[in-house]
């Protein structure tokens, strides 16, 4: 009986927990987003603000081909940074599931989340700028006479995104392949596998649960993206987090950034739909 009165009193503490849990996503990501999605359907207010009327206008001057080309560039470069993400972390998640030091490695790829990320991109600036360090690196080996534009471009962008949420494609990479036992690879090539034959048939098809990870984790936050594109990349190479900022502070179109913040919002919610019940199936194969 009083093994029974613990048990129900753990079970009204995990109780309070949730209902803690669910008043912290009440006030802070539900209320939020009711409040976005109600804006993008006001109208627009010239001087800033709303006007409490019903308005489609927010989405009428979003579908223009202006901010189709910067949606299309949104999605376009985040999922090149995804993509390239996932091709150096496999090989790094590799070693690290495998390696002796596998604990301190994990804490290096950890490290640079404790650094602010404003920071960690001013230092590309003093890298990858006109006086940076690698075209003085270049100037100085004869390599080119003057410098060659590394910054304020689509490349720059791709290379930062990259190197900012490479670790959220590293560590679901690492969780999957640390499962594997390394035997299966062994046995793999003494069937007569070769090494290419062992990645794509052996390793590739074990790990993609933790691919389809590592690529949400990376896709979701580098569309939403406002500093990298802000502080490293040029005019071609806004993407649709400035284009909220731009409308919320100098065009003061708060419809049209609400419907805009709506519409990525839609494409989050189906790319996490999409991890969960794809993950399903593949689990049920």
């Amino acid at each position: 009986m009083k093994e029974l009165t613990k048990k129900t009193s753990k079970f009204k503490g995990y109780e309070n927990y949730g209902l803690t849990y669910l008043i912290w996503l009440l006030l802070f990501f539900l209320i939020p987003v009711i409040v976005i999605l109600a804006y993008s359907f006001l109208e627009r207010d010239y001087q800033g603000g709303v006007n409490f009327k019903f308005s489609l206008n927010g989405y009428r001057d979003i579908f223009n081909l202006n901010y189709l080309l910067v949606f299309g560039r949104t999605v376009l470069i985040s999922f090149i940074s995804s993509a390239v993400s996932i091709l150096i972390a496999i090989p790094v998640a590799y070693y690290l599931a495998f390696s002796k030091y596998k604990n301190i490695l994990l804490l290096l790829v950890i490290i640079p989340f404790w650094t602010n990320s404003l920071i960690r991109i001013y230092a590309w600036i003093f890298i990858l700028g006109n006086n940076g360090l690698v075209n003085q690196f270049l100037i100085k080996l004869g390599f080119i006479e003057s410098y060659v534009k590394f910054i304020y471009n689509n490349f720059a962008v791709v290379l930062v995104l990259v190197y900012t949420y490479l670790p959220f494609a590293i560590l679901p990479l690492f969780s999957s392949i640390e499962r594997l036992e390394k035997q299966i690879f062994e046995a793999a090539m003494d069937l007569g596998c070769t090494r290419r034959q062992t990645f794509f048939k052996v390793l590739l098809p074990n790990i993609r649960q933790g691919i389809v990870s590592a690529f949400v984790f990376v896709f979701i936050p580098a569309i939403g993206t406002y500093a990298v594109p802000e502080l490293v990349g040029g005019k071609n190479s806004r993407l649709i987090g400035n284009e909220i900022a731009r409308l919320l502070t100098t065009a003061r179109n708060w419809p049209a950034a609400a419907a805009i913040s709506s519409v990525l919002l839609a494409i989050t919610i189906i790319a996490v739909l999409f991890f969960i019940f794809g993950g399903e199936k593949r689990e049920a194969r």
